[in-house]
């Protein structure tokens, strides 16, 4: 925008394509795609992927089985090229070569699938696992990270994932849209391009479904946000926060259950992707790129890690309780020793901690970046 040489946000292209098995693939950019562009799979027949739910009910909570997932593709060969989702050198990979800068695709091997049916009938409720699985693909490069790729291109992803939840969202079996990143092996990542997920329930998950009805009882006593109001009290204590704008916050919460976890939101209440205004998203993909840069500069390597996106559920009501934020959780213990969960925290679902939030925070404050020169 004239006038605002901070703001990343451009108009965003996309264009939708079909593979061969049927799976459905979206570009988007920055700029014009081209319309020659042809969508390629390593696969020439469709999966007729037929995933189901059993409930749970000690737990109050439904499970997924897609025991076909077992086939799925794995870690390539070293000369392999990580864009290619199978094995064979011969194949080609999931996306087109071309001019755009993300691709978005229906996941091969998914846990969840809109055209589920007929699960079986065993001794505990059954249902069709009437979801979705996407493949968000972040670049081209399979040589670099989202810590690396330029800001136009983080606020294109923020773009993209709001375009994803408002498509997928509006289907009548959607519930609650999930962006995440699994980042590296120690995290159970498979194919090492820069990439991530949306997973797409048919109804809201147990724990956004928890954090959500904090929000609400939160949002009904006090008349505002949980989260802005903890953003808040953060930016005023400062010992903990790594990012800070007139729209975007990142800090490491005083209640983290992990070393090293990082909370990124806006700082006003926005409920979902789709309700960003171009300032929030500017000021969003700072301080998301801040946060990916101090991990991968803390340790002078890749960062194992996973990020997840929560936002309001699908279902067309308001959700003035509920805020846009990403946590992030770093397998990490310490400088050499990794992050496992315990028997406390499997088994009876509390955590223990062995390390101040104030001190990993630090770390991660006296860790020098420059955004503009990263990418």
């Amino acid at each position: 925008r004239a006038g605002c040489d901070r703001t990343l946000l451009i108009a965003m292209h996309s264009k939708e394509l079909k593979k061969p098995d049927g799976r459905n693939l979206t570009l988007y950019s920055n700029g014009p795609i081209a319309d020659d562009l042809v969508a390629p799979s390593p696969f020439p027949d469709p999966q007729h992927a037929n995933p189901h739910l059993r409930w749970h009910p000690l737990r109050g909570e439904w499970v997924t089985y897609a025991a076909f997932r077992q086939n799925r593709t794995y870690q390539p060969p070293p000369q392999y090229n990580p864009l290619a989702p199978t094995i064979d050198p011969a194949n080609p990979t999931e996306m087109p070569a071309g001019d755009y800068e993300i691709a978005v695709f229906d996941n091969r091997f998914p846990s969840l699938a809109l055209e589920s049916h007929d699960p079986p009938s065993v001794t505990v409720q059954t249902a069709p696992a009437n979801g979705q699985c996407e493949v968000v693909v972040f670049t081209q490069d399979p040589n670099t990270a989202l810590a690396h790729l330029p800001l136009s291109r983080i606020a294109l992803l923020l773009q993209v994932w709001g375009d994803r939840t408002t498509r997928v969202g509006s289907h009548p079996h959607i519930q609650y849209v999930l962006p995440f990143e699994n980042r590296g092996a120690e995290v159970g990542v498979t194919l090492h391009h820069p990439h991530g997920q949306i997973y797409s329930y048919p109804f809201v998950p147990s724990v956004p479904a928890r954090m959500l009805a904090q929000e609400r009882d939160y949002y009904q006593q006090h008349g505002s946000s949980m989260l802005c109001d903890m953003a808040r009290d953060e930016a005023a204590d400062g010992k903990r926060v790594l990012y800070q704008d007139d729209f975007a916050i990142a800090f490491v919460p005083a209640c983290a259950r992990y070393p090293y976890e990082v909370w990124v939101m806006p700082t006003a209440p926005c409920k979902d992707f789709a309700a960003l205004t171009p300032p929030q998203r500017d000021s969003l993909a700072r301080a998301l790129k801040t946060v990916l840069l101090k991990y991968e500069t803390l340790w002078n390597r890749p960062f194992p890690y996973l990020m997840a996106w929560y936002q309001a559920p699908t279902d067309g009501a308001e959700h003035p309780e509920t805020q846009l934020h990403a946590q992030f959780y770093p397998p990490y213990r310490t400088r050499d020793r990794l992050k496992y969960l315990a028997g406390t925290e499997l088994a009876a679902g509390m955590f223990a901690m062995d390390v101040l939030p104030e001190t990993t925070a630090y770390e991660l404050q006296q860790v020098e970046i420059d955004l503009e020169e990263s990418a």
